[in-house]
């Protein structure tokens, strides 16, 4: 009779002791540099973001933020590598809208996108734009919808897979048009493609848009988000200039591997929503095409589970097939 009592008294004092020294750990983060995974390369404009604001971390949290890029397969790798590091607050993703909700529908992946994570805070959200080439003779969405329903399959599209691709196969999908995709390896070359005139129609993040819609090299016919976005107000969104319900957004945001102490994940929340209520960095982030978010680890959680289940059901009910 007294075995069980003591062999409960024992996992009770084993159980509080573990929870002491987490707790312990929790109070003393961080005591060591602390990395940013980011899953684009250099010089990206994820990177130039993440980059940006690392310092404004280092400054709240009071120890060096270090930036590794680990690229590869649309952003899975380093998805990846974050959900199997250690839950210490010391392995931080720059996460971001294809891998961390949309690629798992697509493709085999060794993490979930949601419970594999513990989300700190939605960084910034930004639109994708449909542009075209000035020698494609449509001038709106309506009019590049009539051209390709006149001509099948004989328009095409630059993408760079993931979220680019995806927004053109869902304008294709709900329009009931065919354009050719035409796989570049990143953003900024499709972008460039369909500028030098080698591809007709892309999809691009605003980022790497920008340039092009200032030059005149290309024509912006549509916004991917619900509303128009303040760096551009002339440009209508896609929804209400011919696709009505279309709606893609891109986002980046922080996250932690899952298992995290609750603690841990409210100081790193709490440090980057200060760090994006700087006026210089808000200001910068503006003018990258970018605006900024800042919002708690419970209301990430909830934006994020709302997203997979919205892709979730799209993927199911089109049977859409994206490249990564």
């Amino acid at each position: 009779m007294t075995m069980p009592i003591v062999r409960r008294a024992l996992l009770a004092l084993a159980a509080a002791a573990v929870f002491q020294a987490g707790t312990a750990t929790a109070q003393d983060y961080p005591n060591r540099p602390i990395t940013i995974v980011v899953p684009l390369a250099a010089g990206s404009g994820m990177d130039t973001l993440v980059r940006l604001y690392a310092d404004k971390l280092q400054g709240a949290l009071g120890q060096p933020v270090v930036v590794e890029n680990r690229t590869g397969a649309g952003g899975v790798i380093a998805t990846e590598f974050v959900a199997k590091s250690a839950p210490d607050g010391y392995t931080i993703l720059m996460g971001s809208a294809a891998p961390q909700t949309l690629t798992q529908f697509l493709q085999k992946t060794g993490y979930d996108g949601v419970k594999d994570f513990a989300p700190i805070s939605l960084v910034n959200t930004f639109p994708i734009v449909l542009m075209v080439h000035p020698s494609v003779p449509a001038q709106n969405v309506k009019e590049l919808i009539a051209l390709a329903k006149a001509q099948p399959g004989k328009l095409n599209f630059a993408g760079a897979g993931g979220l680019t691709q995806f927004a053109g196969e869902i304008f294709k999908y709900m329009a009931g048009i065919d354009m050719t995709y035409i796989p570049y390896k990143g953003g900024a070359p499709a972008a460039a493609a369909a500028a030098a005139g080698d591809a007709q129609v892309t999809f691009a993040n605003y980022s790497d848009a920008l340039a092009h819609l200032k030059s005149g090299r290309l024509r912006a016919l549509g916004m991917t988000s619900a509303k128009r976005f303040p760096q551009s107000p002339e440009v209508p969104t896609i929804a209400e200039a011919g696709v009505p319900g279309y709606q893609v957004d891109s986002w980046n945001g922080l996250l932690a591997p899952a298992g995290t102490p609750p603690e841990i994940v409210n100081r790193m929340a709490a440090a980057v929503q200060h760090g994006l209520k700087d006026p210089s960095t808000k200001k910068r982030m503006e003018e990258m095409g970018t605006e900024p978010v800042g919002d708690t680890p419970v209301e990430f959680r909830a934006f994020m589970q709302a997203e997979v289940k919205k892709w979730g059901d799209f993927v199911k009910q089109s049977g859409i097939k994206v490249e990564q």
